[in-house]
């Protein structure tokens, strides 16, 4: 089954040095834009990370220090792949909890600034696991009846994710083919930032989900200890959750002007 589009839709995967959203860095990164004509495109770029990539991630994704070392960085890919995504939905395998978040930072590091505001997100996983609870290579079995070949190769798991979603709506009738409506299926939590740091609350007001002041209402926090912001500015967050915080704070400021 085709997707029903309103606007273009990118399906993504990332291979990286680790899994610290924070820390870790992008070492590929493989993306097909399906518009709501029906068109395709699809760009693969491997990127020089700029740190050392451990012995344990090459060994699952086969990328190499050697393999990346005259690549270009994602500071210098940031141009292009921003302007593959700006306009369109995000979907992925895991993106939610990893490749998106992941993706924000670096898009952040290299000054293109970045949200989820005008956009929805789509992860296939979340319908898998809602669905039948496996693993990207058994989905691909499992809707699509063929083999994952070089699986931890970006482009071969974003084209299977991409192929997997459409069977998934052959197979599960009560699916809608609607990328809103799909997002609010995957969405696992109503989280303001991609880490989960800041959630919304029964009436949605933003607390944090963290730490002495868990459950708190975000703007209550930074009144009665002013210095919370500062510390987590200055602490080992995500760029996106300073971010977010960042404009719950000067949003505060401006209701009292």
């Amino acid at each position: 089954m085709e997707l029903k589009l309103n606007r273009p839709i990118c399906f993504f995967d990332l291979e990286t040095t680790g899994i610290d959203v924070a820390r870790d860095r992008i070492v590929e990164i493989s993306i097909v834009k399906v518009y709501p004509n029906g068109n395709k495109e699809s760009r693969t770029w491997l990127v020089n990370p700029t740190i050392p990539i451990p012995a344990q991630a090459t060994a699952v994704h086969g990328i190499s220090n050697e393999k990346v070392a005259h690549e270009p960085t994602f500071k210098e890919l940031a141009p292009q792949i921003h302007a593959m995504i700006k306009d369109a939905d995000l979907a992925g395998f895991n993106s939610d909890r990893f490749d998106i978040p992941l993706l924000a930072e670096e898009l952040l590091r290299a000054e293109v600034d970045f949200d989820m505001k005008n956009r929805v997100s789509v992860d296939v996983q979340t319908i898998f696991h809602k669905k039948e609870e496996r693993t990207l290579s058994a989905a691909y079995k499992f809707y699509c009846n063929q083999t994952l070949e070089n699986a931890h190769s970006a482009e071969a798991d974003t084209l299977a994710t991409y192929e997997i979603l459409k069977a998934q709506l052959e197979r599960y009738p009560d699916l809608p083919n609607d990328m809103k409506a799909l997002s609010e299926f995957t969405t696992r939590k109503k989280a303001v930032d991609f880490a989960g740091f800041i959630a919304l609350d029964d009436q949605g007001r933003e607390i944090f989900t963290f730490g002495k002041h868990k459950g708190a209402l975000v703007e209550e926090v930074f009144d009665k200890e002013p210095g919370y912001f500062g510390w987590i500015q200055g602490a080992e967050f995500p760029l996106y959750t300073k971010k977010v915080l960042t404009g719950i704070k000067l949003r505060k400021l401006n209701t009292k002007l």
